[in-house]
């Protein structure tokens, strides 16, 4: 099941950012400082977070609107995207990034972007299946930007 986080998900949402980025040796901030933030994000119409799993999330999405000259409607950035390990390569992961998908075209959104650790195949490949394109150059930077547009 896919929904859209509210604000009595901050401390889900925190705990899940928090177990993200300490798999990659992050462990700051703590998770309570996450769902603090999460209060009041959530709160935001330019804000759009889901939570995959039943009574526990195994899963979350937390994405941003903006404005951009360059379409009429707001331009998505997908900041964040993860699943609990354990429960990769069933499919979650991909059933988030439709749900958000849905949304943001929802939203008048024409594009959106993603940041991609430039060695994380895996995740370069995750977003290339849902229909993303890497527009940096593989000249060895840290992060790429992957697009996809909606029209």
């Amino acid at each position: 099941m896919i929904r859209q986080a509210t604000a009595a998900d901050a401390r889900t949402v925190g705990t899940l950012l928090h177990r993200f980025n300490a798999e990659f040796g992050v462990p700051e901030p703590a998770a309570v400082e996450f769902a603090r933030r999460f209060e009041t994000l959530l709160a935001r119409d330019d804000v759009i977070v889901l939570l995959a799993g039943g009574e526990e999330a195994v899963g979350f999405a937390f994405a941003t609107l903006r404005p951009t000259p360059y379409h009429d409607g707001p331009l998505a950035q997908l900041e964040e995207l993860y699943v609990e390990p354990a429960r990769r390569s069933e499919g979650i992961g991909g059933r988030i990034l439709d749900e958000l998908l849905r949304l943001v075209r929802a939203h008048g959104c024409e594009e959106m972007h993603i940041g991609v650790d430039a060695p994380d195949t895996e995740a370069r490949r995750f977003y290339e299946r849902h229909g993303f394109t890497n527009i940096e150059p593989d000249g060895g930077g840290a992060m790429l930007l992957y697009l996809r547009e909606f029209g």
